[in-house]
Order: C-alpha cells, then structure tokens, then sequence
C-alpha cells in the first residue's frame, strides 16, 4: 500500500505536476497518483497560467499536505535525507537551491509563448525577444553546471531536486524546435532517457483530455 498520495493535473500539459512526480520518484516515497478533473476551474486556471498561486501538485503524506513544488523538494529531502535530492557538496547544494529558485520564479515569458505540451511539435518555431532572453539564460545556467560538475546531470552522477525543475524545460525545447549547442542537447538527451521521464511521457500519449487553448496552432 501506498505511503502518500500525490494530487497531479494533466501529464500532457502540466509542467508542474512533472516536477511534483519526478521530486517524489526521486526520494523513493512510494505514493499514489490523483487526477484532478481536468474541468476543475481551479485546475483549468493553473494550466492555462491564470492563478496567481500553484496549488496542485499537492502531497498528502501521513498527516500532512504539501502544496508548491519547492515546498514539496525541501519537505522530501528533509524526511528522505538518504536520497541526496540535494548535492553534498556545500557549494554544489548552494547554486542547485539557486538554480531551482530561478526556475520556479522566473522565465514568463517561456512559459506564456511555449506551454507544455508533450503531444506537440512546431518545427522552426520563432521565438520572440523575451522568450529567446529566457533561453540563452536557462542554457547559460546548464552550461556553467555541467562544466563545473562534469554532469551527466547538473551536478554530477545523480539527480537532484535542479534537474527535476528544469526537465519540463527540456519537453518544451524539444516541442518547440529550440536549437540548442552540443552540451545542452546531450544534457537534455539524457533527461528525456530518464525512466521517470519515459514514465511520464507515455501515460501523457494516452490522456483523452484536450485543452484548446494549449493546443492552438500559433
């Protein structure tokens, strides 16, 4: 039986409720997954960026509820310290909590013109001024960590609690044709390998559930 129940919304669409599964995966908590009704208008509002919080993922675990996918990090790796969701290295878990920040707070403009999407691909898609700034920032940020930790992942031989916030990152370039150099492809060759990942994207290929609004052609 199940030690926690893990409330997700759409695998297809939600970039956060990824995030929620591959932290919880990676600290070996064994759960259960909830949909939430793709017609909740909470759920819709998160989806489609118009809430001004994220409530879901949320993680049910004995008597407590987690919502905010950085709360959610720093619960698990407090409670599964054996899993190393954060680099030993003081240093290292320093720029992963920095880099994992910077994820959850920034990049709008990436997230407003490239939603999530595991069902799409837009070859040679353009990227306006701000989406490309947002970009070149995230690339710089894989850059300077692989460089720096040797990779494969952004700080070394496992994944931490950085490589799980920036894996929907990877599905969006991936859907929206976005060129990146030798070191950041094999970066996210290696992210998409990921059997947590592979999981996911298969579960998401077979959703029935279609958001219009996400699914427009541009």
């Amino acid at each position: 039986m199940a030690d926690a129940t893990l409330l997700i919304s759409s695998k297809n669409y939600s970039s956060w409720s990824l995030r929620g599964y591959l932290l919880t995966r990676m600290a070996g908590l064994p759960f259960e997954e909830k949909v939430v009704d793709p017609d909740d208008p909470v759920n819709r509002k998160e989806l489609l960026m118009q809430s001004s919080s994220i409530r879901i993922p949320a993680l049910m675990h004995n008597d407590v509820m987690i919502w905010d996918t950085l709360a959610i990090a720093e619960y698990l790796n407090e409670m599964f310290p054996d899993a190393h969701m954060l680099p030993e290295d003081r240093l290292a878990r320093a720029r992963c909590r920095s880099i994992s920040g910077e994820m959850h707070s920034g990049f709008a403009a990436l997230r407003e013109a490239c939603p999530m999407n595991l069902r799409l691909f837009r070859p040679n898609f353009a990227v306006w001024s701000a989406v490309q700034a947002d970009i070149e920032r995230i690339t710089e940020i894989w850059t300077e960590c692989l460089t720096y930790w040797k990779g494969p992942w952004l700080f070394g031989q496992r994944p931490s609690i950085a490589d799980a916030m920036y894996a929907p990152v990877v599905t969006r370039f991936r859907s929206y044709d976005v060129k990146v150099d030798r070191l950041c492809e094999r970066y996210c060759h290696h992210i998409m390998g990921w059997a947590e990942m592979r999981q996911w994207i298969t579960a998401a290929q077979k959703e029935p559930e279609q958001i219009d609004e996400l699914d427009i052609e541009f």
